[in-house]
């Protein structure tokens, strides 16, 4: 089996990358924007046409703009129009398989939404740019003539993470967290494990049975402040007491990216409404039909924070 996989730099690819050296019955070839110490690895940006001496038998399209701040221009180029550049590949190479890394944001609202399924309703509006393109990516991936699979990860985590923790943990050693009130009980939320995600690429790659649209997580909903507050204490930050309303919080990330859209467009904002939206609203899963055709986690919610903090304190800045 030839795995080619896009954003191999990456969190997910990176992860996917390592994964795969321990499966000697596949040869995995990844690319991506930055120089990597992998030895199958061409460094290319999906902005260009995808020239490969490489024949997969199936792609892993994880390449994205997975930031939480950018221009429109720069999320189409590197969520819609990079998918392009992998689906005219795939023709070109004839591969007959597709596997596609999206996101669970293109069903977000601002408001809480608690079981959600793969029939689930998304747009027309988004949440913002990265939710849109990435929905417009599966646009892309449907039309695909092969076999195709359209993966939606919720709130990835573990050791590497660059997008999800770094922020907040950011956040919170510089003074500036907020515990945030909102009406009716705590917020929950889904999260999945890097390795059990990689886990997941993995069979959705080789078993041609899988088919279709999953959205996945670790299947273990949790109360999002008290999952953190928790996280803080066994890394020794200090836990927030200063309080603010969820939709007082909202107004200001708002004014300030406004602020930040029309002075420092090249800047990410200290909060944005998406970050504050993670910690005010609830974003369940029902993740019945992905455990069906993927069984169970391969790591427990518990195994990777476990791994997660060990990794986290190694790489904390001193006090």
């Amino acid at each position: 089996m030839k795995i080619l996989l896009t954003g191999a730099s990456g969190f997910v690819g990176g992860a996917f990358m390592r994964l795969a050296a321990g499966h000697p019955e596949i040869e995995v070839h990844g690319i991506g924007r930055r120089a990597m110490p992998f030895v199958n690895y061409t460094r290319h940006d999906l902005v260009e046409p995808l020239e490969l001496d490489f024949t997969p038998d199936v792609v892993i399209h994880a390449a994205a703009r997975s930031l939480p701040w950018g221009s429109r221009a720069e999320y189409h180029a590197q969520n819609v129009a990079a998918t392009r550049q992998v689906t005219e590949f795939c023709q070109r190479k004839k591969v007959g398989n597709l596997v596609y890394v999206s996101s669970s944001s293109v069903f977000y609202r601002e408001e809480d939404q608690e079981g959600m399924t793969e029939e689930s309703p998304i747009g027309p509006e988004f949440v913002n740019d990265y939710a849109r393109t990435k929905y417009e990516g599966e646009c892309l991936v449907r039309e695909f003539e092969g076999r195709w699979v359209i993966l939606r990860p919720r709130a990835v985590f573990g050791p590497g993470d660059t997008v999800l923790f770094p922020r907040i943990l950011a956040a919170a050693l510089a003074g500036k967290m907020y515990r945030l009130t909102r009406n009716g009980p705590p917020a929950r939320g889904d999260l999945i494990y890097i390795d059990t995600l990689c886990s997941y690429l993995l069979r959705a790659a080789v078993d041609p049975e899988i088919r279709g649209e999953f959205n996945l997580t670790n299947h273990h909903p949790i109360e999002i402040e008290a999952f953190l507050w928790e996280i803080f204490r066994r890394l020794g930050i200090e836990v927030p007491e200063r309080r603010l309303s969820a939709a007082g919080a909202l107004q200001v990330a708002t004014g300030i990216e406004w602020f930040y859209r029309i002075f420092r467009p090249r800047t990410e904002p200290p909060i944005t409404r998406f970050g504050i939206g993670v910690l005010a609203y609830s974003k369940t899963f029902d993740v019945s039909k992905s455990l069906a055709a993927f069984g169970p986690p391969a790591v427990s919610l518990e195994e990777g924070v476990e791994s997660f903090i060990r990794w986290q304190k190694q790489n904390m800045p001193p006090p």
